[in-house]
């Protein structure tokens, strides 16, 4: 049986009786957490327990776990990390290892409270013009820097038990506009395009789940990818992105309408995926409603999403940390 098209939040840091009684309706594919559901680890377990529970299946449980501005762990939940952009100027050319370890440490930290997937790798290439809610987010200012670092983002990620989500395909780098609050418009010619921000997503096309950027690119379409048949067949055949596709969050404002045209524009273009994330009951039914359950294309990508799921190897989190130590101290050695 087919699952719903649908990643969602909760409102707290326990389900409520009408949550467990309307997720298991729902049977949402997954589900997301934030700050508003992370109190202690005996809570945050019971909950994300509490949330596969309700669907009576071993469903993806997700989160926003970069660091810096978006890390919704900190301590003493978590490590508290530096934005990705200022880690990897940091560690200089021992970037990409040093990410590893950061994302190593990351997953551990995740996996051990239930929580099996993340937000990253971000391959979105920063410029002088990245918007600032997104710049000291990314991994480089070049093509060859980002994909270096994205692999060994993703390979931490994996290697811990947690399922990476590939994003904002197919590009958010040359946003001068916080797609939360507003409509990023992209004027770069198409083929610059294709070699630059479109094939640092094309080097990872293989992982397992990918996240759509709410960014119109007008050399392809007037809409927004997210809600556009042309960019979602760009992103399947050009960028050669096979894994499950999820929206970003469907109530940020750079998308304009009601949540049932937005979810059944975001599901007719080509998404697999519905993410809607504040845990906002009326809005969770609209979403639900209109985004049926998935097509049997998309319901073979979430399993094999799943499928790429890894019980981790044990691993000594403090040696990890001293191994970061070491490479920071090297590159201050070679500053």
């Amino acid at each position: 049986m087919a699952n719903g098209a649908t990643i969602l939040g909760c409102l707290g840091p326990t389900l409520s009786a009408s949550e467990v009684s309307f997720f298991r309706e729902a049977d949402p594919f997954g589900f997301i957490v934030f700050d508003r559901n992370l109190e202690t680890p005996d809570q945050i377990r019971a909950l994300c327990d509490s949330l596969r529970d309700a669907v009576g299946r071993d469903a993806p449980i997700t989160i926003d776990q970069e660091g810096g501005r978006v890390q919704r762990l900190r301590p003493p939940l978590a490590h508290q990390w530096l934005p990705p952009l200022d880690d990897v100027q940091r560690f200089g050319e021992n970037a990409p290892r040093a990410m590893y370890l950061r994302y190593r440490i990351i997953a551990d930290e995740l996996f051990s409270l239930g929580i099996d997937s993340n937000c990253a790798p971000m391959m979105d290439i920063a410029s002088d013009e990245t918007h600032e809610f997104l710049k000291n987010r990314c991994y480089g200012s070049t093509l060859e820097d980002v994909i270096k670092v994205g692999l060994a983002v993703a390979g931490g990620l994996l290697d811990g038990g947690v399922l990476p989500i590939l994003k904002h395909i197919p590009g958010h780098g040359r946003a001068v506009a916080d797609s939360h609050l507003d409509l990023p418009i992209v004027d770069t010619n198409g083929e610059v395009l294709r070699r630059s921000d479109f094939a640092a997503f094309a080097a990872l096309n293989d992982l397992p789940m990918g996240m759509t950027a709410h960014i119109t690119y007008t050399a392809f379409d007037d809409r927004p990818a997210t809600l556009s048949p042309k960019m979602m067949g760009l992103i399947r055949e050009d960028i050669g992105f096979d894994g499950m596709i999820m929206t970003d969050d469907i109530t940020m404002k750079a998308l304009t309408g009601s949540l049932t045209e937005l979810s059944r524009l975001s599901i007719d273009a080509g998404c697999d995926i519905v993410l809607h994330c504040n845990g906002d009951m009326a809005e969770m039914e609209e979403v639900v409603a209109a985004s049926g359950k998935m097509s049997e294309k998309s319901q073979s990508r979430a399993d094999a999403a799943l499928a790429c799921r890894r019980t981790p190897d044990p691993v000594d989190i403090s040696h990890l940390h001293a191994q970061l130590e070491a490479l920071a101290n090297e590159a201050g050695h070679d500053a």
